[in-house]
């Protein structure tokens, strides 16, 4: 199996050995988040041996007729792994979070904080919600557009229609957030987070619904969850939300997944920003977590 420790070639070499242009492979990078690249330290590209296989395949289905766009999105539908457990990627790659038991109601408190203190204030962030059901996205929906109008994308998923329906919510006047349509095996269905991926105010809550509580209240619903103020943990969560998302929606995901392919900057964490949220999940769980 090919995995990023094969990531040797550079972008001349996978010129070189698929016979397009430097520029025709930065371009369709650019375009249509394909191929992507390893990112080194210095900012230079890297390729894998699949790589070169998967821009073969493309030019081989354009040469045989298919348009550009829908040659690169077969490839990449090929290509592409199972849409991920957000909970599962970040506990694999950060096995030093430490997991808490968490009622539903504490998760709406924290939830809220990070939309307030981080969401709202990051700059140009990228911001991934996911909600399980469509209702619970229509009781948050109102802050998510006003988040979205921030944020340099905003995306929510849940058991949305895929077949857009009236939405319960008023008619938005500017942007709103992208939604991502869960199919029933996704693992993001069975799951809640809030990630804020941004250069100063990174963090990011992930959490799965222990089985078996079906006749459970509500807000008395137990979660395991995590969560980060790291901006590589941040990162990764945002770069599984984004690959969720391409397995839905290649098209909409292919220039967030761009933006994430490079490493996380260690930036400098806003510390008054982190106090002022912990200082609002204190009120929020006293006043709403009871």
């Amino acid at each position: 199996m090919t995995t990023e420790d094969d990531a040797v070639l550079s972008i001349g070499d996978l010129s070189e050995r698929t016979g397009v242009a430097v520029a025709t492979l930065r371009m369709w990078e650019n375009r249509h988040g394909f191929p992507r690249a390893k990112r080194l330290a210095s900012g230079h590209r890297r390729y894998t041996p699949e790589d070169v296989k998967a821009v073969l395949d493309v030019m081989a289905r354009r040469d045989a007729g298919s348009r550009l766009e829908a040659a690169i999105a077969d490839v990449a539908d090929l290509a592409r792994p199972a849409a991920p457990s957000i909970f599962a990627r970040l506990r694999q790659t950060h096995p030093h979070l430490t997991p808490l038991r968490l009622r539903k109601s504490t998760l709406l408190a924290l939830s809220w904080a990070i939309e307030d203190e981080f969401c709202a204030k990051a700059d140009h962030a990228r911001i991934f919600g996911s909600f399980q059901r469509e209702r619970y996205f229509n009781a948050a929906g109102e802050r998510w557009i006003e988040l979205s109008r921030v944020a340099q994308v905003a995306m929510v998923f849940a058991d949305f229609p895929d077949t857009p329906v009236p939405s319960e919510l008023p008619p938005a006047t500017g942007p709103v957030p992208v939604k991502i349509p869960l199919p029933e095996s996704a693992p993001l269905r069975r799951e809640w987070a809030v990630i804020c991926d941004s250069r100063e105010l990174p963090v990011a809550l992930s959490a799965w619904e222990l089985p078996g509580q079906s006749s459970v209240k509500d807000r008395e619903r137990v979660f395991e969850a995590v969560w980060t103020f790291e901006p590589t943990a941040v990162r990764e969560a945002a770069r599984a939300c984004a690959t969720v998302a391409a397995s839905v929606d290649a098209a909409a995901a292919a220039p967030v997944l761009h933006s994430l392919a490079t490493e996380a900057s260690p930036g400098v964490t806003d510390l008054r920003a982190t106090s002022e949220m912990v200082g609002r999940i204190v009120s929020y769980v006293d006043a709403f977590g009871r």
